[in-house]
């Protein structure tokens, strides 16, 4: 994943974008990036690997180097970004977030061409924005090379632009992710995650549309391409990506996540398969919320039998050595004894997607000296990859926990019966859950339905992206 957030305003802004930036710290782990412009100073960039090293840290240093009243940041789970790109079109900075699947193909189709030419990063791959940008300057103006880019592109593609005269904002073809604008009295800003310009003292102001192109001036904005008619707008955006304080399409994320737990609590009662527990906590700390849902229908007392220590393990980091990895992930975990020693627990997670951390915490439950460990997923069964944002990657579907089972149980046979084996209600859904149970060590195990997500959402189900689920495009 990654994330954005520009801003351009009547006085310096290098400030707003990188808080606003770093709001953003949460939808990426790998590179953070900047680009400043000024009029008389032109552009300035830096990019920091942030993999052992928070955003802010490392562009704190570099605020006393910037100045200029329009810039765009980035939080990068890809390639180096912002690029600077010069061309025909002119001067601008690029930042793209999605997935190109076919980028191999494009690559092949651009060298085509004599005389064209990419940096080739250390492993040999072009970077994805700059391929986006070579796109985009194959045509005669920004908006027909972006739209074109879009269009050649399989996959997805949002993205923020900075030019001498502003900033312009695409929402990738099918709105699979946010573009929100906000405003001042002294500017305007772009974002994924509308908190991130609250805190600043920027007003909601806009939500661009799928496809749509903008451009963004201090004194405002205007649409440069209409919004197109289809939207797919990716459920995980609620489930676990999006920041509690955020709204997409009008629908708050923790709002959605209390009101999926509550779901999942509601039809649990209705079929008669609520277990008997002493507390409902949530898998820190994105299942938490959707726990506080389930403890709040189920009239089962909410706790936090464990918490994660992260002033010193943030976010994602982990070292390279395998060994060191699994000492990392054990010491984020803190027990609470009192709460797990003796005691029977309903834990509510996010998501499952391969189970290897879950497996462990399972162990490390028991280890602390729970007596029952029950364990609820705020969301159906991952049958698929995300091939449009990166969400589950995976290099086979069968890395993937439910796909794993599946094979584990029935062989290739098994694949033909993907909807099946979703459905709790049928039995090859009770055998892939009482395998998974097994081989977790869960006394029982029970997957959030999709027709329940899609109710805590509340927006029409053609409009939101479920194929990591489904495989429906």
């Amino acid at each position: 994943m990654g994330g954005f957030f520009g801003t351009i305003s009547k006085r310096d802004c290098v400030l707003d974008v990188f808080f606003g930036t770093d709001y953003h710290s949460h939808l990426g782990t790998k590179q953070g990036g900047m680009a400043v412009y000024d009029p008389q100073r032109g552009f300035q960039r830096q990019i920091h690997n942030i993999e052992n090293t928070p955003f802010r840290t490392k562009f704190d240093k570099d605020l006393a180097e910037f100045q200029g009243n329009a810039a765009i940041g980035c939080i990068s789970d890809t390639d180096p970004q912002p690029l600077l790109m010069r061309s025909h079109l002119g001067m601008y900075a690029i930042i793209t977030v999605g997935h190109i699947r076919n980028a191999d193909d494009l690559v092949d189709r651009y060298f085509s061409h004599r005389g064209h030419q990419f940096m080739a990063m250390s492993s040999g791959k072009v970077n994805s924005t700059e391929l986006v940008a070579a796109l985009i300057n194959q045509k005669d103006d920004l908006v027909s090379g972006i739209r074109y880019a879009q269009e050649a592109i399989d996959g997805s593609c949002t993205l923020l632009l900075l030019t001498p005269d502003g900033i312009i904002a695409a929402r990738d073809k099918l709105g699979r992710l946010p573009v929100l604008i906000g405003r001042n009295e002294e500017g305007c800003c772009v974002s994924f995650e509308s908190f991130a310009y609250h805190k600043l003292g920027y007003a909601d102001a806009y939500e661009l549309g799928p496809n749509e192109i903008v451009k963004v001036t201090a004194d405002g904005w205007e649409t440069l391409a209409p919004a197109g008619d289809q939207m797919k707008i990716c459920a995980f955006l609620w489930t676990y990506y999006g920041y509690p304080n955020s709204n997409y399409e009008g629908v708050n994320v923790e709002v959605m996540r209390y009101r999926n737990g509550e779901i999942m609590a509601r039809d649990e009662i209705h079929k008669g398969q609520l277990p008997k527990v002493d507390y409902v906590a949530g898998v820190p700390d994105s299942g938490v919320p959707h726990a506080i849902g389930f403890a709040n229908r189920s009239g089962k007392p909410f706790a936090r039998p464990f918490v994660k220590y992260t002033p010193t393990w943030p976010r994602s980091f982990m070292p390279a050595n395998q060994e060191a990895r699994n000492q990392v992930a054990k010491m984020k975990q803190i027990p609470v004894p009192e709460l797990i020693e003796g005691k029977k627990l309903l834990f509510v997670d996010d998501s499952i997607v391969r189970g290897t951390q879950l497996r462990e915490t399972v162990e490390f439950l028991y280890e602390s000296g729970a007596e029952e460990v029950h364990m609820r997923s705020a969301c159906p069964p991952i049958m698929y990859g995300c091939k449009y944002l990166n969400f589950s990657r995976s290099n086979s579907d069968m890395e993937l926990l439910a796909r794993r089972t599946i094979q584990e149980l029935e062989g290739d046979e098994g694949q033909n019966h993907l909807e099946e084996y979703a459905d709790s209600n049928t039995e090859r859904g009770q055998c892939m859950l009482k395998a998974i149970c097994e081989e977790m060590g869960f006394d029982s195990l029970g997957y959030q339905s999709l027709d329940g997500l899609l109710e805590a959402i509340g927006l029409d189900r053609d409009k939101i992206c479920t194929y990591c689920w489904t495989g429906k495009e």
